[in-house]
């Protein structure tokens, strides 16, 4: 520890014994770095803030609405792009007595290291034009800087309100012109297909429409069986019912004649043996007879004799009547579709050639009339979307904050620099006169003598210092001082300069 302090202390006192070959170095690599600092251009950044409205109710709500996030995406890539760059330069005092193209490129290349588009949120984004040339004075360079984003601006409207407009126009155009060939594809495949049709008219729309046919009368065959196959069995059922009803109803109690007394005595007999009594009992025997009696007149008179119509008869009747005409309209349409049923077969199965003919024909007839129909809804939506526009872009563009001619440089931080110009001026003082030191043979303590030879030191002899040589090296020192003091003074003046200009652009 010892010997790095007496270390430290030799190489001050030999640095303080150059001082003046110290502070000549600091002198001139400072001065050199302050006029390397004012040959600096002062650097303006101008800025803009840009909102992107994504949120168009209209277009939603009409279905032609894009992805947002898709345009943002698009607005920042292409915004700071080599054209619009070129655009800038052209249309701005940079591009002033520029006409090489290759000029035009290294220009356009430097302008993109200084124009940056950088997103704040999703639909925020900031951009920031950074302009300091040399051949231009401040207040130029400022102005030169507001412009440069300005321009960059109206390049973002141009493309994104009036460029949409006009690529919806052109897109409506050349929709009109595929229209339009379509169109005429689809008259001529019409005329092929009627002609075919009236020519073929059961394979109209080809096989695959003759085996939906077939499929939908088979179908209707089998529905049409099942209907006829309900029907009889309810024309069987009231035909049965209808066949133990009699048409008309003996007794009552307005029954008369023989019919009735017949009938009457037949329940008294079979009340006389529900008590049981035999055949052979006198009531029993007496009242048979006189059912046989009854029963010869009853024949004498007829069967309707004393007998009313059946109102049951009657309405079974007329059910029976309904569904038998029920059954011979299935039976007529039953006929009817197996005579279709027939005829689609026989074309199913004859002529093949034919049927791809019309499969060809029914195909292409499809095919150009759902591409036709495709291209018609896709016109009527960019004619929808181009109305839309006209009123409300579908991306809107809201300039929070426009682009102004800054008052203070963004660069470069002169303060800094002159500091950081008057420490390596210092820093480069002090290693010239340490370097300087040991390059001489002479030692600066005794403890150094003695570890250079390896010999021990007996003494040393201070230096004895007259009144005369002690007065000059006073002066010395006073001219040292104001020499160190100066090349502070010129630091500090330059500094005060540096903020006193600062927010004022000549």
């Amino acid at each position: 520890m010892n010997d790095l302090i007496e270390d430290l202390r030799a190489a001050m006192w030999s640095v303080w014994h150059r001082r003046w070959i110290a502070l000549a170095v600091a002198w001139g690599v400072c001065l050199l770095g302050w006029v390397v600092i004012a040959m600096i251009p002062n650097t303006y950044e101008s800025k803009a803030r840009v909102y992107v409205d994504v949120e168009d109710v209209l277009s939603k709500q009409l279905g032609i609405a894009g992805d947002g996030k898709e345009e943002i995406m698009r607005v920042r890539q292409t915004l700071s792009s080599a054209k619009n760059l070129e655009k800038v330069i052209t249309a701005t005092r940079l591009g002033e007595g520029v006409t090489e193209r290759g000029a035009i490129d290294a220009m356009t290349g430097e302008l993109e290291k200084k124009v940056k588009v950088t997103s704040e949120q999703d639909n925020l984004f900031e951009i920031t034009a950074e302009i300091g040339r040399g051949d231009l004075s401040d207040a130029e360079n400022a102005v030169l800087a507001r412009d440069v984003v300005q321009k960059l601006l109206d390049i973002l409207r141009e493309e994104h309100v009036v460029g949409n407009r006009a690529g919806i126009s052109s897109a409506i155009g050349d929709l009109d012109r595929q229209l339009e060939e379509r169109k005429r594809e689809l008259e001529a495949a019409e005329q092929r297909r009627l002609a075919f049709e009236a020519q073929f008219p059961d394979l109209v729309g080809g096989t695959d429409s003759l085996s939906s046919k077939v499929q939908a009368s088979r179908a209707d065959l089998r529905a049409v069986d099942a209907d006829l196959a309900a029907a009889q069995s309810a024309l069987a059922a009231i035909s049965g019912q209808l066949s133990s009803t009699p048409r008309s109803i003996i007794g009552g109690p307005q029954a008369t004649g023989p019919r009735a007394a017949l009938m009457q005595a037949q329940t008294q007999l079979a009340e006389l043996r529900s008590r049981g009594l035999t055949d052979s009992h006198p009531d029993v025997v007496a009242m048979t007879k006189q059912v046989t009696l009854l029963t010869r007149q009853a024949a004498a008179y007829g069967e309707d004799a004393g007998a009313t119509p059946n109102p049951a008869y009657a309405s079974l009747l007329a059910i029976r009547t309904e569904r038998q005409a029920t059954v011979d309209a299935l039976q007529a349409r039953r006929a009817a579709l197996q005579s279709d049923f027939a005829a689609l077969m026989a074309s199913q199965a004859s002529e093949p050639t034919v049927a791809a003919e019309a499969n060809r024909i029914s195909r292409d007839y499809d095919v150009l009339r759902t591409n036709y129909e495709k291209l018609l809804q896709d016109r009527e939506a960019l004619k929808t979307r181009g109305k839309v526009e006209d009123k409300a872009s579908q991306f809107r563009f809201d300039v929070i904050q426009a682009p102004s001619v800054p008052q203070k440089p963004a660069a470069p931080n002169r303060p800094l620099l002159l500091l950081g110009v008057l420490i390596v001026g210092l820093g480069a003082g002090v290693a010239a006169a340490y370097a300087i030191s040991q390059l001489k043979s002479s030692f600066a303590t005794p403890q150094q003598l003695e570890k250079a030879f390896d010999l021990p030191v007996i003494g040393s002899i201070s230096l004895t210092i007259s009144d005369a040589a002690r007065a000059l090296e006073a002066k010395r020192m006073k001219q040292f001082a104001g020499a160190s003091a100066g090349l502070l003074g010129i630091f500090v003046i330059l500094v005060t300069i540096e903020f006193v200009s600062i927010g004022t652009i000549a």
